[in-house]
């Protein structure tokens, strides 16, 4: 275990860096939005989304976590989420990280009280998703999580707290679930010491729900020469969720992608369930692509430029480049809402977070308002 003065001087790397001015599309600035009325937020984040003019009715959801010292319009403006939303008509989640909770703004994935299900940082992510669920009319069965360094092991720790929610993850130089209860921990665990067993991994993730399958596929993204997140923490993710998916240890193929290694493990439908991708002679970020055929997002500090773009294999790989073809245009958003609470109402009620805030005393809102509170609380996600 680290001492206090060690675990300091590694806090310390982690305050922002001056970068370049990034953009999309040649512009710089914001494109995101706040949702608010979101349920309690017991994490007390902040929501920001995009959603395109014309997004069909049906579309999927990306979830995006940001890193540490990042905000969710500078990690948009690097990744190009976006921009790929609104080509191919999917809406984009950017759950915010606030000083208030941490002074680098990093979700706090290894602090118990907000990696539980239903409990913190991590029910407020729900809360945000169910939300965004309700009020356009999304699809259920295509939603996903990603997300960069702690952002990624939160993003390990939503697949494993909520697996009935997500299709599928991708996890970009970050941690397995659990691996990490305190800062020390955190520090050990981020230099690859101390990583639990194959067995006590796999156990975190089934102790982390009642959920039996199936599992979320994962996509799973590291740099060979990261000095940060050791890249055994890659191998780990592996070993976590491996035997969920029913494959062998040996991956089922090993290829070179845009001068990358890509191991992919495919279950027994020939399913490619797991991909490792590991991005040689890179650091500590994002790998992207920014320039010629298939360019996309803007180089800065974690979002490096190395000649492939994961945020367009990921969308690949989960099947959303061409997510818009084929949807129907929106109809009735009060009647598609009401048909999401009547599913809702049906599951299994779930424990009620202790960390919540109390109901209101304030009137019920209306309209879409009561319709997204009445939803919240028949997910079992609101009291």
């Amino acid at each position: 275990m680290r001492n206090i003065s060690d675990t300091i001087s590694r806090l310390s790397a982690f305050r922002p860096r001056p970068g370049p001015s990034r953009s999309v599309g040649g512009q710089t600035g914001n494109r995101l939005s706040d949702l608010t009325d979101f349920g309690s937020n017991p994490g007390a984040l902040r929501a920001r989304t995009f959603i395109p003019d014309d997004l069909p009715d049906g579309a999927p959801l990306v979830v995006v976590l940001h890193g540490c010292t990042q905000d969710a319009a500078a990690y948009d403006r690097g990744s190009g989420w976006s921009d790929l939303a609104d080509r191919n008509g999917f809406a984009v989640l950017y759950p915010e990280q606030q000083r208030a909770n941490n002074a680098n703004l990093c979700f706090n994935w290894f602090v118990a009280a907000d990696t539980k299900r239903d409990f913190g940082e991590a029910l407020s992510i729900r809360q945000m998703i169910e939300t965004l669920a309700v009020k356009h009319g999304l699809d259920r069965k295509r939603i996903f999580v990603t997300g960069l360094s702690a952002g990624g092991a939160m993003a390990s720790t939503m697949l494993a707290a909520y697996p009935e929610t997500f299709a599928g993850g991708a996890i970009i130089a970050g941690l397995p679930h659990g691996c990490a209860t305190t800062v020390p921990e955190a520090f050990d665990r981020m230099r690859g010491h101390g990583l639990p067993s194959e067995p006590e991994l796999q156990a975190l993730v089934r102790g982390a729900s009642k959920h039996e399958g199936p599992w979320p596929t994962l996509s799973i993204w590291h740099g060979g020469a990261d000095r940060t997140v050791a890249p055994s923490n890659m191998d780990a993710i592996v070993s976590q969720w491996r035997k969920l998916h029913g494959v062998k240890a040996a991956p089922s193929a090993t290829e070179t992608v845009d001068g990358h290694s890509r191991r992919v493990w495919r279950d027994a439908k020939g399913r490619d369930a797991i991909e490792a991708y590991s991005i040689g002679g890179m650091g500590h970020g994002t790998p992207l692509k920014v320039t010629g055929d298939g360019g996309l997002g803007a180089a800065g500090p974690y979002m490096l430029d190395v000649g492939i773009s994961s945020t367009l294999r990921i969308v690949g790989f989960w099947g959303l480049s061409a997510a818009k073809s084929g949807t129907a245009r929106k109809s009735s958003a009060r009647s598609d809402a009401q048909t999401l609470i009547d599913m809702a109402a049906a599951r299994k009620s779930k424990p009620k977070p202790e960390r919540a805030e109390a109901e209101p005393t304030t009137p019920r809102p209306a309209g879409i308002g009561k319709v997204i509170e009445d939803a919240l609380r028949a997910a079992g996600l609101m009291r």
